[in-house]
């Protein structure tokens, strides 16, 4: 057994940088690279990409990227684990094994099976499903239906041998955690080093968003053209050090750090994947010299029975269009041009007997439109006009396309042309979620043409007695006789889970926190960010961190359908904290001083 691990991850994202993996080969000591591509929007782009063509629906970027690294791979006996396969993994491990045979690097390829339950549908459309967060039926049609698949089927292809392990949708910490457990030998009840290693897989998942990337104060992050990609190094007692190949750019701090592991969760005391559940409500953030951080703290508890389902189903056609207008009044003139091409499109539809727009949604990028009421920009003298619409027949967003370019000569003067030319109709593949038994699944591994079953291993109850008991944050002492805004107390991030989206916020200092958790009740947050709450579903939920003395918002409904089904220009929340950080905060004048 070894006694450290170290596991680099080099894509957070399908289409992130080719160039993370050979910095990570070259420079970071690796046991394991890992890749994650898989988001729920991806899942929805991969959908329509293998019904385009059945040989399609992987991240092709994965054979791109590894094919030069081949011969590096094999002779440092680095393993590589990558939910790459997306909804077609056996079409990625065929392509990657043709790019080996043609270097003659002969790598045990793995392809772990059984998130796919797409083969099972009508089966499934008869057990009366709804959606597991607004109870609607499932779908009549789906194009594709997976399972997030925890790590057993990965521990699995490793103990067979296998080199490179390529799955279909996974949870995307399993890629980590899984390296972990094998190589420890870690018991699957052993929760607590279980949630460790989940939060290992969480905080290096998205890759350079732990070194700096994304970061709230990103002046400080030097280099972002080199920036590194992060490195775990996990002892046996699963604590970890978080750092990056040496000389590379970015920066790795406790905030840092702290922002990711606070990225995309809802309850931290209940983080739900397929092999623990985990409690990051404890996790201490320990600098460990430059650019280095340790990472201790996390708890488990035994999982549910059920796995989590992403479905993603047709539902109609969109079409976004973009244009510049300039000039005097350029926002009034954007505001009526806009209104004007949905208003003329929409008769003529009704001329033609055809269904009205299922949903429409203007945007003037530049008005400052992402920030509703809090927008301080109406004078400007250019704006980009983002007209966005969905209709359930494709030749209605046709004659959209079209009718479109005649702004340009019969209405307000100033507009430039299409962005782009004429904009395209694209299909909505729209997510489904649901949960179902895990026994539905049936887990195998193909390897050098065999098939091997992998069982899961055996559940424990989770006992409510042990459920940990929520904490409060400590009130603030004092009077608050100032104000000053958030960014100046805290970091912040903010990012998606289907239609909600969550922030993360993260004191500079502990003491901080109590006016911080007096300011920003659910509430105030709900106020603040009711422009993109839905108006019936939108709510917003609050947790305290007591390790990093840090708040998580999870605002549900706020994304307007999300991924690929939402008109938004932040379809995924991301400037949602930037949009936060502005907020006022009450504190004493000792605190604002500080900043003066």
């Amino acid at each position: 057994m070894p006694t450290t691990v170290r596991i680099g991850c080099a894509s957070a994202f399908w289409g992130d940088t080719s160039t993370a993996a050979a910095q990570l080969v070259d420079g970071g000591r690796l046991d394991y690279l890992v890749f994650d591509y898989l988001a729920e929007i991806t899942m929805s782009i991969m959908a329509g990409a293998r019904m385009k063509d059945p040989q399609g629906g992987f991240a092709s970027d994965f054979i791109e990227v590894l094919t030069p690294l081949l011969p590096q791979l094999a002779e440092q006996n680095i393993r590589v684990i990558s939910n790459a396969g997306g909804v077609n993994p056996q079409a990625c491990a065929a392509a990657l094994q043709a790019a080996c045979d043609t270097a003659g690097i002969k790598l045990k390829i793995a392809v772990l099976l059984g998130d796919d339950l797409q083969p099972q549908f009508k089966q499934l459309a008869s057990q009366g499903i709804s959606e597991m967060f607004t109870g609607t039926p499932l779908p009549a049609m789906c194009v594709s239906t997976n399972a997030y698949l925890g790590a057993p089927g990965i521990v699995e292809a490793l103990r067979l041998g296998a080199d490179i392990v390529i799955t279909g949708r996974v949870v995307d910490s399993a890629v980590v955690s899984a390296a972990l457990v094998h190589e420890f030998g870690w018991s699957w009840h052993d929760y607590d080093k279980l949630a460790q290693a989940a939060l290992a897989g969480h905080i290096i998942e998205c890759g350079a968003q732990c070194t700096g990337g994304n970061f709230t104060d990103w002046r400080e992050v030097p280099d972002y053209e080199h920036i590194g990609f992060p490195i775990v190094e996990v002892s046996a007692d699963s604590q970890f050090i978080v750092s990056k190949p040496e000389g590379s750019g970015g920066l790795i701090t406790p905030l840092t750090v702290g922002e990711q592991m606070l990225y995309e969760i809802g309850d931290p005391q209940a983080y739900l994947l397929p092999d623990v559940i985990c409690d990051f409500t404890q996790v201490k953030l320990q600098p460990r010299g430059k650019n280095a951080v340790q990472v201790q703290g996390a708890k488990g508890l035994p999982p549910s029975d059920k796995y989590k389902v992403s479905a993603t189903y047709p539902d109609g056609f969109r079409c976004t269009a973009s244009c510049l207008i300039a000039g005097i009044d350029a926002v009034d003139k954007a505001r009526r041009v806009s209104q004007a091409i949905i208003d003329k499109t929409s008769e003529m539809f009704s001329q033609r007997g055809w269904a009205p727009y299922s949903e429409t949604h203007i945007e003037l990028l530049g008005s400052e439109a992402t920030y509703g009421p809090h927008g301080q920009r109406h004078d400007t003298r250019e704006v980009v006009i983002k007209l966005a619409v969905r209709h359930p027949d494709k030749q209605a967003l046709i004659l959209f396309s079209r009718e479109i370019a005649q702004a340009a000569t019969g209405m307000a003067p100033g507009l430039t042309g299409i962005v782009g030319g004429r904009p395209t109709v694209y299909p909505v593949i729209r997510l489904f979620s649901f949960l179902i038994d895990k026994s539905a699944c049936n887990l195998h591994i193909n390897m050098t043409g065999e098939k091997h079953p992998c069982a899961l291993p055996a559940q424990t109850a989770l006992d409510s007695q042990d459920l940990p008991i929520a904490e409060q944050p400590p009130k603030p002492q004092g009077r608050a006789d100032a104000s000053v805004p958030l960014v100046k107390l805290a970091v912040a991030r903010s990012g998606d889970k289907g239609n909600h989206s969550n922030i993360g916020v993260m004191p500079r200092k502990p003491e901080y926190l109590p006016w911080i958790a007096e300011a920003l009740t659910p509430a105030v947050i709900v106020d603040w960010m009711s422009h993109v709450l839905d108006p019936i579903y939108g709510r917003v939920e609050r947790w305290y961190l007591p390790g990093t003395h840090s708040l998580n918002f999870l605002l549900e409904n706020a994304l307007g359908g999300g991924g690929v089904a939402s008109l938004r220009i932040d379809p995924q929340g991301k400037a949602f904290a930037q949009q936060l950080l502005e907020i006022q905060i009450p504190v004493p004048q000792s605190i604002a001083e500080q900043f003066d």
